[in-house]
């Protein structure tokens, strides 16, 4: 596995596990406040995770497709996500 797969394969474990907390939290009526703080623990570890997902691709099958001339495909798509990051 490469590493970037493994640093973001850590940070969704960990995001699991907050989820697990948060729902706790709910169930347990804690305040709300600090139910938002952590979903948006969650939600950066979710980022971290997808971003490390992406350097892998990048540094892997985007390189190779610009090594092989057949970038078209592999730049259509990095655009796509990046179009989705910006709404």
């Amino acid at each position: 596995m490469q590493d970037d797969k493994r640093v973001a394969l850590n940070l969704l474990k960990t995001a699991k596990g907050q989820l697990d907390g948060i729902i706790k939290m709910i169930e347990s009526d804690r305040y709300c406040v600090d139910i938002s703080k952590q979903l948006l623990a969650v939600d950066s570890l979710i980022k971290k995770a997808n971003l490390n997902v992406l350097k892998g691709h990048i540094n892997t099958c985007v390189k190779k497709a610009f090594l092989e001339e057949d970038s078209d495909e592999k730049v259509d798509e990095i655009i796509t996500l990046l179009d989705k990051y910006m709404l």
